[in-house]
């Protein structure tokens, strides 16, 4: 008899072990490879800039909130912190454009060729204390540089949207008192619905109003999805926010949301992953959002659990060969992601 109970006991662990390590998992959709982009916030957009750089066969656009030019930092904090936010001295955007040529030559990028039809929207308040709308402009002017330098890249859309009146923070359509400043969880009630217009910069007009949230947010493990077991520097749990169709088996878009400085989970909770507002949109477009969580540390120093544009995961962080660029790949493909020809 007690066997027989140890051997029970034994097979509802065994069930509730698998059943758990299922939940961890990301679910699996199906992607439209022609309906992927990126965004980000500050450090976020600096990550977003890096992917969509690094494999700009993957992502159709990208929008950047606060953020400057692909590979402004050149793998320096002090770069990072005075050019790279300050402006001072301002980044020059001709050598960072030569800079990427030679590096997607050299296959440490993407080919550039990728970019001929990539929708680029710029989006930096004019009252932004923390990183320098000359700065914000720079990496406009990266990207106007990259398509003037080449006829065959003269279908990339770029758009600078660099005249609201915002400071360092996530604009949200609610009105408040916070969008003068910088404060958490960054997302600044002042009355322009940020996530709507990059949805429309990337995607087109929606097809109908965004109402509200009515797929599901979902926490998922992030180091199931470890690139060769290595350590991305990111938190355990991550989140993904699937509308109800994609869930329902059609074929939906994907957004990679990166949160800027201080604005993972473990600093603002859920804030920045179920009101900034995408979530709503995504429900119109039929487009599942990733939300990847990083983790403050010390050692590498990145107390404020950045995403690494300077370097602190290692020298090659901005390129195919960066453990948190080769993470996103691993975790998209779990996602549905058709294999890259």
């Amino acid at each position: 008899m007690k066997l027989r109970w140890i051997i029970v006991l034994a097979g509802l662990a065994m069930a509730w072990a698998a059943s758990a390590e299922e939940a961890g998992k990301l679910p699996a959709l199906t992607i439209k490879a022609d309906r992927v982009a990126v965004t980000g916030l500050s450090s976020g957009a600096y990550m977003a800039t890096q992917a969509h750089m690094a494999y700009p066969d993957i992502f159709g656009g990208v929008a950047m909130v606060a953020g400057g030019p692909y590979g402004c930092a050149g793998g320096k904090l002090e770069t990072a912190l005075t050019a790279c936010m300050k402006g001072t001295p301002a980044p020059d955007v001709a050598a960072l454009v030569a800079s990427a040529t030679q590096r997607a030559k050299a296959g440490d990028i993407g080919s550039l060729s990728a970019l001929a039809h990539s929708r680029v929207y710029l989006l930096h308040g004019k009252d932004d204390a923390l990183v320098a709308p000359a700065v914000a402009e720079a990496g406009a002017k990266f990207y106007e540089q990259l398509r003037d330098s080449d006829p065959a890249l003269k279908g990339m859309q770029v758009h600078d949207d660099g005249a609201r009146p915002f400071a360092h923070n996530l604009p949200i359509a609610a009105t408040g008192d916070d969008c003068d400043k910088s404060v958490a969880p960054y997302l600044g009630h002042c009355g322009f619905d940020a996530a709507g217009e990059i949805f429309a910069r990337l995607f087109g007009k929606p097809p109908h109003a965004a109402t509200e949230a009515k797929g599901e947010l979902r926490k998922f493990n992030q180091n199931t999805y470890r690139p060769d077991g290595a350590d991305a520097f990111l938190a355990d749990e991550g989140y993904v926010y699937v509308p109800k169709a994609c869930l329902a088996g059609k074929p939906c878009g994907l957004v990679v949301a990166f949160h800027g400085c201080k604005q993972n989970a473990t600093a603002v909770g859920e804030s920045f992953v179920k009101d900034a507002g995408f979530n709503r949109w995504a429900d119109a477009y039929d487009v599942a959002v990733l939300y990847p969580q990083t983790r403050a540390s010390m050692a590498p120093l990145n107390p404020q659990a950045c995403w690494d544009w300077w370097g602190y995961s290692g020298t090659n962080y901005d390129s195919r060969q960066g453990v948190q660029l080769r993470w996103l790949v691993r975790a998209m493909e779990a996602l549905g992601l058709p294999p890259r020809s």
